[in-house]
């Protein structure tokens, strides 16, 4: 199946471009904070950066999906990488020209951002088409693999690239790298011609926002879908982002190397389990993406229970054994369930709700742990996961079961 994946140009096309992209985007992210540091000198300022990065998706998050039902996504797409080709590169010609400021960069960093905000749900709504239902788990499979390669990875090559070519330099190769994106995409051979003529204004857009909000309100299954993840990205963030950081802390005095150690795990088991999904499973359902959070509850519950350096390597697999199985199925589910016509603004409210959730799981946590032991979060946290997730696979087990019973019944009236 994977081989197979790789000898269809469309789909190879649109994996590496997706791929180098986001080797980009993460190159970029860490210069925009490095140098906003290197320009004030200040915690707070190099905060506000990295807040200016996910300001954007609660803004336009919403938006930039509509754009994406209405817009031809491969022309979308390829204006989108091209545009943020010369906006990135001005940063590279006023850093050498001594003129660059840090509310240039905020700018910048904004703009960026919010042209991702467009960029994402298009290129996301854009894989159903170009493959068919028996590829769709295994291309969204090295999808997440390249991306969450791309993360691991990324760290240690900016060690290099930071010794070798200097902090401004990662944005003349993020630069390269929407340009090559949007030659790959160019090259990926499909014409969209299914996008709505209407007549665009923000009355229509807020409309649009509003149907399709209206629509995933009566889908049952998407609902359900949208609800699960805001509530179990809420719990995992503080405690995967912070808490962990913050245990080692108090356990170690090389907390910083045993955090990138477990990043590192993480990476490798979420890699490992994208890539052998499938071969086990053609067809993703709700009940297995409630398994895959039920690991992920589990994981985060078992080093939260045991609480010690070597437990959070155990607890840490076994969250990236079930994280990335509800990721995949969620992203499954949303491309077979959702109408074509409606899937960009399907991946913009699925971004705006892990946006939102992990904003204020960060904020609310930050609060919870000046009283509450971060051991008590941990396992609070897993513990409601494990629970919601065991508790609805019971309920829709239960619900199918009984549907079943009543359908021969039904068949004879």
């Amino acid at each position: 199946m994977h081989k197979t994946i790789w000898f269809t140009k469309n789909i190879r096309y649109y994996l590496l471009a997706g791929g180098i992209s986001r080797f980009g985007d993460t190159l970029s992210g860490m210069a925009f904070l490095f140098l906003a540091y290197d320009l004030t000198k200040s915690n707070l300022l190099t905060t506000i950066m990295a807040i200016a990065e996910t300001v954007p998706y609660l803004l336009f998050g919403l938006i930039g999906g509509v754009i994406a039902d209405w817009l031809p996504k491969k022309r979308l797409l390829i204006y989108l990488d091209l545009v943020r080709v010369p906006l990135v590169l001005s940063i590279v010609c006023l850093y050498y020209f001594d003129a660059l400021t840090y509310v240039y960069l905020l700018i910048m960093s904004f703009l960026i951002q919010s042209i991702g905000c467009f960029f994402n749900p298009a290129h996301r709504s854009l894989l159903p088409s170009i493959t068919r239902d028996s590829e769709r788990t295994s291309a969204n499979s090295w999808n997440d693999t390249l991306t969450r390669g791309v993360t691991v990875l990324t760290p240690f090559l900016t060690v290099w690239l930071l010794h070798s070519f200097g902090t401004v330099h990662l944005f003349t190769i993020d630069a390269l790298t929407y340009a090559i994106s949007a030659l790959l995409i160019a090259k990926i051979n499909w014409k969209d011609t299914h996008f709505p003529v209407v007549k665009k204004s923000l009355k229509t857009i807020f409309r649009a926002i509003l149907e399709f909000t209206s629509w995933a309100k009566d889908h049952s299954t998407i609902k359900k879908l949208f609800i699960f993840t805001f509530i179990t990205v809420f719990l995992n963030t503080w405690v995967w982002q912070v808490g962990l950081l913050l245990a080692l802390t108090d356990m170690s005095g090389k907390s910083e190397e045993l955090y990138s150690m477990l990043q590192g795990v993480f990476g490798g088991v979420v890699i490992l389990t994208n890539l052998a999904l499938p071969y086990f499973i053609k067809t993703m359902t709700l009940p297995i993406y409630l398994i895959g959070a039920s690991l992920w509850g589990l994981g985060i519950t078992y080093y939260g229970a045991f609480y010690g350096i070597q437990h959070f390597f155990i607890g840490v697999a076994i969250v990236g054994i079930g994280l990335p199985i509800a990721g995949l199925a969620r992203v499954y589910l949303l491309q077979t369930l959702v109408p074509e016509e409606k899937m960009g603004r399907a991946f913009s409210t699925n971004a705006v709700l892990l946006y939102f959730s992990n904003t204020i799981s960060l904020g609310l946590y930050g609060l919870l742990a000046s009283f509450i032991s971060i051991q008590k979060l941990m396992l609070g946290s897993g513990f409601i996961i494990l629970s919601v997730s065991l508790g609805a696979l019971l309920l829709h087990t239960v619900n199918t079961t009984k549907f079943r019973r009543r359908l021969p019944i039904n068949l004879f009236k």
